[in-house]
């Protein structure tokens, strides 16, 4: 399967990407480059891929698994290389589940099924970083 996007330069520092889906975002340099941070930074846009496709694993695990998840996120913490070209070598990845009757040992099992098994982006990250997986449960009472 091959997967088409096209980027066009908009001037200054800012791209405008169309993914194969079709929709289309920014990606931009950071501030003190002089623009005004209305779209992604390229090395963030891969943390956000990599929350965002382990995190759609996950949340169609706890769908299949019929599980009482009130919500969840995904926090990622990542180590820049002080070198050009920079890029994360250490990055940690923390899930937090919220809810009144979570079950942790199943909710688990979809976070492993997503990190071992299933998230391809996670596979691409494993080949230049290195990767910490974090589960955190946070039952409150109805």
């Amino acid at each position: 399967m091959i997967n088409h996007i096209t980027t066009k330069w908009l001037g200054g520092m800012k791209f405008e990407s169309t993914n194969p889906s079709g929709n289309n975002l920014f990606i931009e340099a950071s501030p003190e480059n002089g623009e005004q941070a209305e779209g992604y930074r390229p090395k963030a846009l891969m943390l956000s891929a990599l929350a965002g496709c382990s995190g759609l694993d996950v949340a169609s695990l706890i769908k299949k698994m019929k599980l009482d998840v009130a919500d969840f996120s995904i926090e990622i913490d990542a180590n820049l290389t002080d070198e050009d070209p920079k890029f994360y070598d250490k990055v940690t990845m923390a899930f937090h589940f919220f809810g009144s009757e979570l079950n942790e040992k199943k909710l688990q099992r979809a976070v492993d099924l997503s990190v071992e098994k299933y998230c391809g982006v996670m596979e691409m990250f494993r080949q230049f970083a290195e990767l910490s997986i974090e589960t955190h449960f946070h039952n409150k009472n109805a």
